[in-house]
């Protein structure tokens, strides 16, 4: 490994895939979709019905690691800037920037600017 070369520094994302978000900037300004997975590497997101490109693939070839028999136009969530979507506050329901709080417990909170109410995650469970 190179010395001189400087390694990108890890940068921790405060959404996880799951959460609600609004874009506040770009082309697609105004919707709103929950997060599908964090590239922290590349500070960017992926959100669901957001920011959909057009792939146009040949027959026979991989894309991605999937075998695409039929040939066509393909749509596809793009991953978006981290700096141009903003958390929904499920208690509120406005878009907000966060902060961290330490709570009672000890554990540490992403806590709503407009209301105060601390951000729980909803963990979802598969209904079998």
């Amino acid at each position: 490994m190179l010395k001189n070369k400087l390694q990108p520094k890890r940068r921790w994302l405060d959404l996880a895939p799951g959460d609600p978000v609004i874009v506040v900037a770009g082309k697609d300004k105004g919707k709103q979709g929950e997060v599908l997975r964090t590239l922290p590497d590349k500070h960017k997101i992926v959100v669901k019905g957001v920011n959909i490109l057009k792939r146009h693939s040949k027959a026979g070839q991989r894309r991605g690691g999937v075998q695409v028999a039929q040939g066509g136009i393909v749509d596809f969530e793009a991953p978006l800037d981290y700096s141009n979507v903003m958390l929904v506050c499920p208690s509120c329901g406005r878009p907000t920037r966060t902060k961290h709080t330490v709570l009672e417990s000890g554990a540490r909170a992403l806590v709503c600017r407009h209301c105060g109410e601390p951000y729980e995650r909803v963990r979802k469970t598969e209904a079998q």
